[in-house]
């Protein structure tokens, strides 16, 4: 029996803690963090610090879809940040810090959209939610130092 993996990328503010939120949940095969929706090839951490590159820090999540799904993912995604909060999260401010779903398949960009809209006809957040989704791009893997960062 094969197992069917995926892959899912968020950008919710500073990885160190995104990627702890995503470690922690059950059945998540896999976290690293990294940089994606840049123009930058390589970027370093200081390349993206100085907000020369367009990257968003983001953290990858591999997952298997029979054992947990997009949805779960998304709804870790929504509590963990405010997505009403355009460039910025609490004292982190910078493009590198926005909110945003790098969707690796059409299907889910469509699951994206839809959960998205929920959020906003929901009424829970008084202001539009400003969180991009866009096609995954090129990811590139911080450096060592900066994976699993909070233990």
């Amino acid at each position: 029996m094969t197992t069917t993996t995926e892959l899912a990328t968020f950008g919710a503010g500073c990885f160190w803690g995104v990627e702890a939120a995503f470690r922690k949940l059950d059945r998540v095969l896999d976290t690293s963090v990294g940089y994606m929706g840049g123009h930058f090839e390589n970027p370093c951490y200081l390349d993206v610090l100085s907000r020369i590159t367009g990257h968003a820090e983001v953290c990858q999540v591999q997952f298997n879809p029979a054992e947990i799904t997009y949805d779960a993912l998304l709804e870790t995604f929504w509590r963990i940040h405010d997505p009403t909060s355009l460039n910025r999260q609490g004292g982190d401010r910078g493009e590198q810090y926005r909110s945003v779903i790098f969707y690796h398949t059409p299907e889910q960009a469509q699951i994206a959209r839809r959960s998205k809209n929920r959020l906003q006809d929901s009424g829970h957040y008084p202001q539009p939610i400003v969180t991009q989704i866009e096609p995954a791009s090129a990811y590139w893997l911080a450096s060592e130092e900066h994976q699993r960062y909070f233990g």
